[in-house]
């Protein structure tokens, strides 16, 4: 059974560990390793960590199944979210799942833990930012009613990629 967990400040290491992991995972076959290790290092340091942690208008899950982290959520909300979305808006910035979880529901629960914490919210509105070229995470997103609305530029390291911003209403 999948159960989720709000994480805390004292999780930061295992947020860390987790998000490194699962990162490196998703990206490093189509990235330079140089490009990959200066953003893990920019994103996932223990200060930038807590600090994200320590952010009353953001939260961070862990999912946990058969006794281990299987993967992790990140939401903001307010001056949190990573572009100006407006108030009625609620950012879905991660999920991401240790490869060996993957197809085990666990990036569905962690997907259900946002809808519900945006509409504890009472948001409008549900969006992301996904690389263009995350072609099982476009099909995730768009299997559950995603659609583009823009695009914007993420840096992994010094390399400019695009991300494709993507956008869902949420039931009043």
């Amino acid at each position: 059974m999948i159960t989720i967990e709000a994480c805390t400040i004292e999780d930061g290491d295992a947020l860390r560990t987790i998000s490194i992991e699962t990162f490196t995972e998703t990206f490093e076959a189509e990235n330079d390793p140089a490009h990959l290790a200066a953003y893990l290092e920019r994103a996932y340091n223990v200060a930038q960590l807590k600090k994200e942690l320590s952010n009353p208008d953001s939260q961070f899950f862990f999912a946990m199944l058969d006794g281990e982290v299987a993967g992790y959520l990140k939401v903001n909300a307010n001056n949190a979210q990573t572009e100006a979305m407006g108030e009625e808006a609620f950012e879905l910035e991660r999920i991401y799942v240790r490869r060996k979880f993957q197809g085990s529901g666990v990036g569905k629960a962690l997907y259900d833990q946002a809808i519900r914490c945006a509409s504890e919210l009472k948001k409008r509105e549900i969006w992301l930012g996904v690389w263009e070229h995350n072609h099982k995470a476009l099909a995730f997103y768009r299997k559950h009613g995603f659609v583009q609305t823009g695009a914007h530029t993420f840096y992994m390291g010094d390399d400019a990629q695009v991300d494709l911003i993507m956008a869902k209403p949420l039931r009043p």
